[in-house]
């Protein structure tokens, strides 16, 4: 693989479906995946790995048992490992994730949203 930019939109501009989960990158052990996010996601955990949320696009809200979060785009935060939380946005939003390879999307939670089967663009 060579050292090439990534361009966000650019790759944003190669999928539409929601709640699709693409990878774009690899860093070590980890992978950059972009998606397009709307609606309510499901409360999950990943007991194993902290979970980084980028807010490349939109207005998005994490719901913790005890409080939500509030990002803008160009705002990010990391959900420490085992900490309960669900993802919603009421318009969609492009969002950046990094975690290490392997990590479920619906973490502990399993369920008909589980992404298995991630496509590099």
């Amino acid at each position: 693989m060579g050292i090439n930019v990534i361009n966000f939109q650019e790759k944003f501009s190669k999928f539409h479906e929601r709640l699709e989960y693409k990878i774009i990158a690899a860093m070590n052990d980890y992978h950059f995946k972009l998606v397009r996010s709307y609606g309510d996601f499901v409360w999950h955990s990943h007991p194993e790995t902290d979970e980084v949320f980028v807010v490349i696009e939109g207005d998005y809200r994490i719901d913790l048992r005890d409080k939500s979060l509030h990002l803008k785009t160009g705002e990010m935060v990391v959900i420490p490992k085992g900490v309960e939380h669900k993802p919603c946005a009421a318009k969609e939003c492009k969002i950046l994730l990094i975690e290490p390879a392997g990590t479920l999307n619906t973490g502990d939670a399993g369920g008909e949203l589980t992404k298995t089967d991630l496509e590099w663009i």
